[in-house]
C-alpha cells in the first residue's frame, strides 16, 4: 500500500495562497491585506494559523505590519546601482566645485534632498582595523558613525575612520562640517592627500536591531556590508564599513585588467 504524502501545514497553505496573490499583483505593493478576521472566514481557519501564515510572510519580505494600520504588501523601492565610478565624480566634484558626494552621485539625488546624522568619537585601533590600515594595533583612529538621508528617508549607515594624526585640529574633524561637497575625496584634498585608489570588499549578512530600527527594514532582509579602504598611493588612509538594505541595491563593478 502506497505512503500517503503528508499535507502541508495549514499556515503555510494560507501562506502559499497570500503569497501568490502578493506575487500576481492581485495584493497590490503598499495595500493591505484582509484583516485575520477576515481570513479566518475565507480559509476557515484558527487565528493562530493566520497569524503563523502571516509571520512566514513577514520572514520572507512579502509584507510588513505596523500596529494601528494592520498587514500589507511591501512598497516595491526604487534599487540604487552602486558602481566604482562614483568615487570618480567624487574627484571632478574636487576640480568643480559642484556640490556633491559619491552617496548623491548612488541615489541620483540633488544636494539639497541629502542629509545625514553623525556623530565623531577618537577610539584605538581594534585587531581588525589596524590590519585594514596597516598599522600598530591601539593607533588612535577618528571614528564617525553616519546615517544618510534622502529626502529624510535614511538610505545608508557607515562607520568611516581616519587615521587620527592626519586629521585631528582640522575641520574633517568637526562634526558640525558634514555634510562635506565632495565626501571623503575632497576632505582628504583639502589635507593635501589625493586619493589614488579604492578598495571595496562587500558581503551579505542578517541585520542587527539597530539596523533594522534606523534604515526600516522589513523581516527577511539582508543587508549588504561594504568595507571599503581608501589608498594615497600604497597607505590606507580611511576604512569604512557601509551598510545598505540588499533589496534596494545592485553592485556593479568594472574590472580593469589591462
Amino acid at each position: 500500500m502506497p505512503t500517503p504524502h503528508p499535507q502541508p501545514r495549514r499556515y503555510r497553505q494560507v501562506a502559499d495562497e497570500l503569497r501568490h496573490r502578493i506575487e500576481a499583483g492581485v495584493i497590490a505593493p503598499g495595500s493591505l491585506l484582509p484583516s485575520e478576521s477576515t481570513l479566518m472566514a475565507e480559509f476557515a481557519v484558527a487565528r493562530g494559523t493566520v497569524r503563523e501564515a502571516l509571520a512566514l510572510l513577514r520572514a520572507e519580505g512579502l509584507v510588513m505590519t505596523e500596529v494601528g494600520r494592520g498587514t500589507y504588501a511591501r512598497p516595491i523601492m526604487p534599487v540604487r546601482r552602486l558602481a566604482s565610478e562614483r568615487y570618480r565624480k567624487e574627484l571632478e566634484q574636487v576640480r568643480s566645485g559642484e556640490l556633491g558626494t559619491s552617496f548623491t552621485a548612488d541615489q541620483q539625488v540633488e544636494w539639497s534632498a541629502y542629509s545625514l546624522d553623525r556623530s565623531f568619537v577618537e577610539v584605538p585601533a581594534t585587531e581588525p582595523m589596524a590590519e585594514l590600515f596597516g598599522v600598530e594595533q591601539g593607533t588612535m583612529l577618528l571614528e564617525r558613525h553616519f546615517l544618510f538621508r534622502t529626502h529624510g528617508v535614511p538610505q545608508q549607515m557607515s562607520v568611516s575612520s581616519l587615521l587620527l594624526d592626519m586629521v585631528a585640529g582640522t575641520p574633517v574633524a568637526d562634526p558640525k562640517n558634514e555634510p562635506w561637497p565632495g565626501g571623503n575625496t575632497s576632505q582628504l584634498y583639502s589635507l593635501g592627500h589625493t586619493v589614488t585608489g579604492i578598495h571595496e570588499r562587500p558581503r551579505w549578512r542578517m541585520p542587527t536591531p539597530d539596523e533594522i530600527e534606523s534604515l526600516q527594514i522589513p523581516g527577511g532582509v539582508h543587508v549588504v556590508v561594504i568595507t571599503r579602504q581608501t589608498y594615497v598611493g600604497e597607505r590606507v588612509v580611511e576604512v569604512a564599513h557601509i551598510v545598505r538594505r540588499a533589496d534596494l541595491v545592485d553592485l556593479d563593478y568594472w574590472i580593469d585588467l589591462t
